[in-house]
């Protein structure tokens, strides 16, 4: 090996904020904080863990019942709509129907 050319290996630790372990590893870095692990990663463990650090399940969640609430108030607006053309076109059957009655 060439000397001066490589940076110094530390005994890292290595902390997980999903499980909140610790464990050693060797690298340059004294110090590493992961998100997931392999010891809760759903690959390794089978299980499905929600890890939402970012809150982005929070805010999908509020965007589809922000959706939804509008799927509601755009559906009770079109019914309200063909409530309304419903009536007028009865009212012009009706017109139609004494109109020709009177002929």
């Amino acid at each position: 090996m060439k000397a001066g050319i490589h940076p110094e290996v530390f005994e890292t630790t290595v902390h997980c904020n999903g499980c909140n372990t610790t464990f050693t590893s060797h690298t340059t870095v004294k110090e590493i904080t992961v998100e997931i692990c392999s010891n809760c990663h759903p690959f390794y463990t089978g299980k499905q863990k929600l890890v939402d650090t970012a809150n982005r399940v929070a805010r999908f969640e509020a965007l589809q019942a922000a959706k939804a609430k509008l799927d509601e108030q755009t559906a009770a607006k079109k019914n309200k709509q063909d409530a309304k053309l419903a009536k007028i076109q009865t009212e012009l059957q009706d017109e139609t129907v004494d109109a020709e009655a009177e002929a």
